[in-house]
């Protein structure tokens, strides 16, 4: 018994040796785009991290400058994409969670006429290549008067095919039905019973949801720039890109956009990791 715990330990000291130098080699990319971000125009190119110099190790630690993040938010006004990405990828997320929960938990325990037509819709809705649905979407909303608002951003997005099977699927593994019967003979409602005793068990899938959902909504560029037609209106993908110059390029500046860009969803990602994990191997292990 010792002996075998003293060989996982071993595996575990093998394993975490060869993972170190790949983190390390993941992290390079990372901490490039930080010095670049903080390093002066002419000093961009003329070293591959910090800048060389007298100081401590060899840097010229004075020559490390927040110009580009002044500029940023004093003159080009990022906060403002910056607070109009959080709200439309938080909100966008957390809707579009709970419509394909209610969608995939209807689906897979509610029994109504045309069930099986409508599971067979949303199946056929993801072999649907997402670039085709920029034209009739875009007519939808201009008929509905929806362009140029937040609405027309988020309505579209709040139930993917997607979302709704995948919700389907982790609410025939994780919810027993028996416990749903149990739920409804001590009186409690259909929405009760969602809420209480559908969302908790499938907390796994809600939490990676979340974080798909609100990745991809933070990362959309080409919708925003077809619904919204007003600048003060564009999230932050779209206030980066705009950061390029037509005949000169500011690279320190475009990597503090970029770094501005990455911290939310790198944040939101340490604090779901373990529902997000939890949630792509749920149907990994049949239990």
């Amino acid at each position: 018994m010792r002996s075998h715990s003293v060989s996982l330990k071993m595996w575990a000291l093998a394993a975490h040796a060869a993972l170190i130098p790949l983190a390390i080699l993941t992290l390079i990319p990372f901490v490039w785009l930080l010095t670049a971000s903080l390093k002066s125009t002419d000093d961009f190119f003329s070293s591959m991290f910090l800048p060389a110099g007298d100081g401590p190790l060899g840097i010229a630690w004075g020559d490390l400058t927040l110009e580009h993040y002044n500029r940023l938010f004093f003159e080009l006004g990022i906060g403002r994409a910056l607070l109009n990405s959080v709200f439309l990828s938080s909100t966008t997320a957390v809707l579009a969670t709970l419509a394909c929960a209610a969608g995939g938990y209807a689906l897979a325990h509610l029994r109504f006429a045309g069930r099986g037509l409508v599971t067979t819709l949303v199946l056929a809705a993801l072999i649907i290549p997402p670039p085709l649905l920029l034209a009739p979407t875009y007519q939808l909303l201009y008929e509905l008067g929806m362009l140029d608002s937040y609405t027309g951003l988020i309505l579209p997005a709040l139930a993917p095919a997607f979302g709704v099977f995948l919700f389907r699927q982790a609410t025939l593994q994780s919810v027993p039905r028996e416990l749903l019967e149990a739920a409804r003979i001590d009186g409690c409602s259909e929405i009760g019973i969602f809420f209480g005793v559908v969302l908790p068990l499938v907390r796994p899938m809600v939490g990676a949801f979340i974080l798909i959902t609100f990745l991809a909504t933070w990362n959309n560029f080409v919708w925003p720039q077809v619904v919204l037609q007003t600048a003060e209106k564009f999230p932050l993908s779209v206030a980066v890109s705009q950061l390029k110059g037509v005949y000169r390029q500011d690279y320190g500046l475009l990597m503090a956009g970029t770094v501005v860009s990455v911290l939310p969803p790198a944040a939101l990602f340490m604090l779901l990791q373990k529902e997000f994990i939890s949630g792509l191997t749920a149907g990994a292990v049949k239990g």
